[in-house]
């Protein structure tokens, strides 16, 4: 929006809703609970600078046409946009672009979203990192903010017709099962610069040694405010090294959160090299994985009823919050790829669906990795227990008994382990396995050796 309103002219600011999923991947049920608010919150702020957001809706037709209709009427000649990464959303803006020059209108689009632009960040050849580490160092040594640093107040068109927000539908209503998501969250502009301080506050010192606890307040939490482009990476970048020269003692902590960031960017890179980011494996060798389909394994997991409490804590914890920490997704993504044998998709899919922060490029590339399929990928055979998992990274248990209550009174001594805790302990505890508490899905050996016979197969 700056660049429009730097260009000196009335602005428009336009939402589209896909409906299609032509353009871009629909977003999904917990995605649709943050852009409700988000959209609310973007509206608010542009009336007071004297303005409104208008929305239109994609079911038939295309994007194309629902910004053509508004070029005409309004007699537009400058329209502005953020790139996307992903194939459909390229081919689109590419259509999109092409047209509009054709009518004579001035096209500018920008990098909206991200440190630095996919194909900016090379080997000395030229070709695309497809290693973490390295991509890290160059981004690293070339980066500089493109963003501006000011901001140039709009004048708006007058009488634009827009959809209401109401009308979407995006708040669940039968059921409302949002119920505990603003307790956790704060969508907006306002609510993403107010996390990003308190992070500063209580979560930066200290956080490259707690971020993997998520027993912790040691993690930042902006994923989805940076999903939905209600602050610039850039500026958590800039934010961030300003705090860490102010104060020496978290310069350590500050430049492990900006290699976290910037994995962002490397999502986003491969996303950019693939035709399907979400569909296709990165690997081809796993087309050929004897993944297997069971229906009762998967909702055992979706539940958070495997047996394992760390796993069920993490998939209570997004249920009830549309969230998970990072180190939990790694470890009931392997449960439920390399222990139930589920294809990494479907997990892939349950996660964008329930997920406030679900991103087209990190969700995706994050599952890959775990599975062994993708870039840079955790090797298949690296196999989460899931047991000494929890003992590692919820050492106190604290985690669990917030996400896992009916095991609040079980002592840590068979907290990662109720199964093997001797019936007093599980009376005392009020816990009855097989009733209050489910017993393991599976057994974690028989299924670290199911896993690699599997993946053994594969080289044959």
């Amino acid at each position: 929006m700056n660049a429009a309103a730097s260009a000196g002219h009335p602005v428009i600011c336009l939402y589209i809703h896909d409906d299609t999923g032509h353009s871009q991947r629909k977003p999904g049920a917990a995605k649709k609970w943050w852009l409700d608010k988000s959209l609310a919150a973007l509206n608010e702020d542009l009336k007071d600078l004297g303005g409104s957001l208008t929305l239109k809706t994609v079911t038939n037709g295309s994007v194309e046409d629902v910004i053509e209709a508004l070029v005409s009427e309004h007699d537009i000649s400058k329209v502005f946009w953020n790139r996307r990464y992903d194939t459909s959303g390229i081919d689109t803006d590419k259509a999109l672009k092409a047209e509009l020059k054709d009518r004579g209108c001035e096209v500018q689009t920008f990098n909206g979203s991200l440190l630095m632009e996919p194909w900016q960040v090379t080997t000395k050849s030229g070709d695309p990192y497809k290693v973490f580490t390295p991509f890290w160092n160059a981004l690293k040594d070339a980066y500089s903010p493109t963003h501006p640093d000011g901001k140039t107040d709009p004048t708006f068109v007058e009488n634009v017709a827009s959809e209401s927000l109401s009308d979407w539908s995006f708040h669940p209503t039968k059921p409302d099962w949002s119920g505990g998501f603003s307790e956790h969250w704060s969508p907006g502009e306002d609510g993403a610069w107010e996390k990003l301080e308190a992070f500063f506050e209580t979560g930066l010192k200290g956080y490259k040694e707690f971020r993997d606890r998520p027993d912790k307040p040691g993690t930042s939490r902006l994923s989805p405010h940076l999903s939905c482009g209600e602050i610039s990476v850039q500026a958590i970048w800039s934010r961030t090294l300003e705090e860490a020269e102010n104060r020496p003692e978290v310069q350590s902590d500050a430049w492990a959160f900006l290699r976290e960031l910037a994995w962002r960017d490397f999502s986003h890179a491969l996303l950019f090299q693939s035709s399907d980011l979400s569909k296709e494996n990165w690997n081809d060798k796993f087309d050929a994985f004897p993944w297997t389909k069971d229906e009762n394994a998967a909702l055992a997991w979706q539940k958070g009823q495997t047996g394992y409490p760390i796993v069920d804590a993490g998939l209570r914890e997004l249920w009830q919050s549309g969230y998970m920490h990072n180190r939990v997704r790694m470890i009931v993504a392997s449960f439920f790829i390399k222990h139930l044998m589920q294809d990494w998709r479907d997990g892939e899919e349950w996660f964008w669906d329930t997920l406030v922060d679900a991103d087209s490029a990190n969700n995706p590339a994050s599952w890959q990795w775990v599975a062994g399929s993708g870039a840079d990928a955790s090797p298949y055979f690296r196999i989460f227990n899931p047991i000494t998992q929890g003992e590692k990274f919820d050492p106190e248990g604290d985690y669990i008994r917030q996400w896992v209550p009916e095991l609040t009174k079980l002592s840590n001594k068979h907290l990662f382990t109720p199964w093997e805790a001797p019936q007093s302990a599980l009376h005392e505890a009020g816990i009855e396995l097989g009733k209050t508490y489910p017993k393991p899905f599976i057994e974690h050996k028989r299924a670290r050796e199911r896993a690699l016979e599997a993946y053994e197969s594969l080289k044959s």
